[in-house]
């Protein structure tokens, strides 16, 4: 789903928002999953970001106190996100100090 547009709310391949992005690629893989990024993160089972695999999620704090952006680990150092307005589906890089300062927690769901 890299390069697919930005879109508040969305779930499927015509956009997705971030947790739409995960919504959609969990259902794909036959793992159900919560829709919200705050359900996502209280839903989870919460591991040690040292643990992380590919698939699993990273939740960030963007804007607020609380947990306000997920992302799916790739795996080495990268995710994929759905970043915001106007953007598309994309990797990012885990160590970058925009997200390194920005990570709140890991979660995994199976």
């Amino acid at each position: 789903m890299v390069g697919r547009p930005y879109r508040y709310g969305g779930t499927g391949p015509g956009g997705f928002d971030c947790s739409g992005l995960v919504y959609y690629a969990y259902r794909k893989a036959g793992i159900p999953v919560p829709r919200t990024t705050r359900d996502l993160y209280r839903h989870a089972e919460h591991i040690p970001v040292s643990g992380i695999r590919p698939g699993d999620l990273l939740f960030f704090r963007i804007h607020s106190r609380g947990i306000s952006h997920v992302a799916i680990y790739a795996g080495q150092g990268r995710i994929i996100h759905a970043p915001s307005s106007g953007r598309q589906v994309t990797y990012g890089e885990l160590d970058s100090p925009y997200w390194r300062q920005r990570l709140a927690a890991a979660g995994r769901y199976e």
